[in-house]
C-alpha cells in the first residue's frame, strides 16, 4: 500500500504542483506548474529528485501534515515558520520525518509561495501530462483537510541531509521588449522604467496587479488590438492602463497590449512579492535576455552543486532514537 501524507489542516490556496504541462498551448492550456520554479527545483535538488516530481505548493498560509511512513522532506520558497514534532526546522534544507511525525507550517513571514517536497515524490494521477492543479484549466483541485496525498517510498532514507544558501535577486526586475512594445511611445516606456510599483492585493496564480501613483500606461489604440498568444511573464495593460504581470496559470490568448515580458529568471521575484511590496522594472536587450536564460536542467544541476551538509546538533534532535547509529559510516550519521 502506498504511504500517504495526511493533510490535517491547510491554507485555502495549497495544491499539488509540478513544473507544469508544456506543449498544450494549442489546446488553450498554459504551462502552469509552480509559481516559483527555481524555489520548487531547490526542493528537488535537496532530495535528489528528478524534474518530473510533484510537491505541494502553499500560498500565504501553510498547514499541518502527518507522515504515514518515514521519509525525508524539504521546505523551500517563501519563509514560513515550520516545526516537525515541535522542533523548529531550517528553511532551504532537507529533514527526516519518522512515521507519525507531524509537520506544522505557519503563515508566510516573507514571500508568498512555499514548497513542501517529500523524497520519493507525490504520486497523484497524471492528467494531461502533469500532476499539478491548474485552476483556469479545470485540472485537479485545491488541497483540503482530510486529504491523504499518496507519496512514493523514500528511495534513500539514510542519505545525508543537505541545505542550500540562495540569495534573492536585487535591483529592478528585467523586462524584455516584445512584439507590442513599439506601440508605446518612448516617453511612456521611460515612465514605466521610472515608476515605483506596488504589488496589489489583487493577485493569484494567473497574475499580479501592479499599482502606482502616476498616470496610466496606454498605447494610441489601447482597446483596438486583435487578440493573440500571451504567456507567463507578459506585462499586459488593462483597459484602464493598469499593468498586470501574468503568472503560471494565465490564459493563452489576450487582446490587451503588452509592454514587455519579464525574464524567467526574474519572474519569481514578482510572484513572491507580498502585497504592498515595491517593484521596479528595467528594459533589457534581447541578447541580455538570452544570456540570462537557463533551462530547467541547468537550474536543477546548479542547485545540486550548491548543496552543503546540513548537520543537526544531537542534543536538539527529538527523533535521535529513530536512527541506526551503529554500523554506518560516520559521515552518514553526521549528515542527519
Amino acid at each position: 500500500m502506498t504511504p500517504g501524507l495526511v493533510v490535517e489542516r491547510v491554507g485555502p490556496a495549497a495544491s499539488v504542483q509540478d513544473l507544469g504541462r508544456p506543449g498544450w498551448l494549442k489546446a488553450g492550456l498554459s504551462r502552469g506548474g509552480a509559481a516559483d520554479r527555481p524555489a520548487f527545483m531547490a526542493g528537488l535538488a535537496l532530495l535528489d529528485l528528478p524534474l518530473g516530481t510533484a510537491g505541494i505548493e502553499m500560498a500565504e498560509m501553510g498547514g499541518r501534515f502527518r507522515f504515514e511512513a518515514p521519509m525525508r522532506l524539504a521546505l523551500t520558497g517563501a519563509a514560513m515558520r515550520a516545526t516537525l514534532d515541535g522542533e523548529r526546522l531550517d528553511a532551504g534544507a532537507s529533514h527526516f520525518a519518522t512515521a507519525g511525525s507531524v509537520l506544522d507550517v505557519g503563515a508566510a513571514e516573507r514571500g508568498v509561495y512555499a514548497y513542501l517536497q517529500v523524497a520519493g515524490g507525490i504520486v497523484t494521477p497524471v492528467v494531461s501530462g502533469g500532476r499539478g492543479f491548474h485552476g483556469i484549466g479545470g485540472l485537479g483541485r485545491l488541497l483540503r483537510a482530510g486529504d491523504v496525498v499518496p507519496v512514493a517510498p523514500d528511495p534513500a532514507p539514510h542519505a545525508p541531509l543537505t541545505r542550500l544558501e540562495l540569495q534573492a535577486g536585487t535591483g529592478p526586475v528585467r523586462l524584455m521588449p516584445g512584439p507590442q512594445t513599439g506601440l508605446f511611445a518612448p516617453d511612456m516606456l521611460a515612465a514605466f522604467e521610472e515608476a515605483v510599483f506596488v504589488r496589489s492585493p489583487r493577485a493569484n496564480r494567473q497574475g499580479v496587479r501592479l499599482d502606482h501613483d502616476g498616470a496610466p500606461f496606454a498605447t494610441r489604440a489601447q482597446l483596438n488590438h486583435v487578440s493573440d498568444f500571451i504567456a507567463e511573464g507578459d506585462v499586459q495593460m488593462m483597459g484602464d492602463g493598469t499593468p498586470y504581470v501574468l503568472l503560471a496559470d494565465c490564459q493563452t490568448m489576450g487582446g490587451y497590449p503588452r509592454i514587455g515580458t519579464v525574464l524567467p529568471a526574474d519572474l519569481p521575484r514578482v510572484a513572491q512579492a507580498r502585497a504592498g511590496e515595491e517593484l521596479r522594472f528595467r528594459f533589457v536587450a534581447v541578447d541580455e535576455a538570452d544570456a540570462a536564460w537557463q533551462s530547467d536542467e541547468t537550474i536543477l544541476a546548479s542547485r545540486k552543486q550548491a548543496r552543503i551538509p546540513h548537520a543537526r546538533d544531537p542534543r536538539n534532535v527529538a527523533d535521535l532514537l529513530a536512527y541506526d547509529l551503529i554500523g554506518r559510516p560516520p559521515e552518514d550519521v553526521a549528515g542527519h
